[in-house]
């Protein structure tokens, strides 16, 4: 169904805001903790949303050396952290609205 589908990629970009916003993560690491949410990602779509976050101003990236290979790292900005702050509040009013009191 589409709309569950556009929920999901919508919590796919929230998902990678959040762990930026705690700190630099790479897209190997993001990809592998996507994954351990049941969220099976390829590098053809992450990589992309990635670049997409950046365009955007709510990702910045440098490159690191380690071991001998060049990773780049994703931080959130500002307005990525704003973004994340008002994605929050919506998802919290969309829960109680949803969701039945005893879950």
């Amino acid at each position: 169904m589409d709309v569950i589908r556009d929920f999901l990629r919508g919590a796919v970009r929230l998902h990678v805001l959040h762990h930026a916003a705690l700190g630099a993560v790479s897209g190997a690491w993001i990809s592998e903790e996507l994954g351990r949410h049941g969220y099976d990602i390829s590098p053809g779509t992450l990589y992309p949303l990635l670049h997409d976050l950046e365009d955007q101003g709510l990702l910045v990236s440098t490159q690191r050396r380690e071991n001998g290979r060049v990773l780049r790292y994703y931080a959130a900005t500002r307005a990525g952290t704003s973004v994340l702050d008002d994605a929050r509040h919506a998802l919290a009013e969309l829960a109680a609205e949803l969701l039945p009191p005893d879950v």
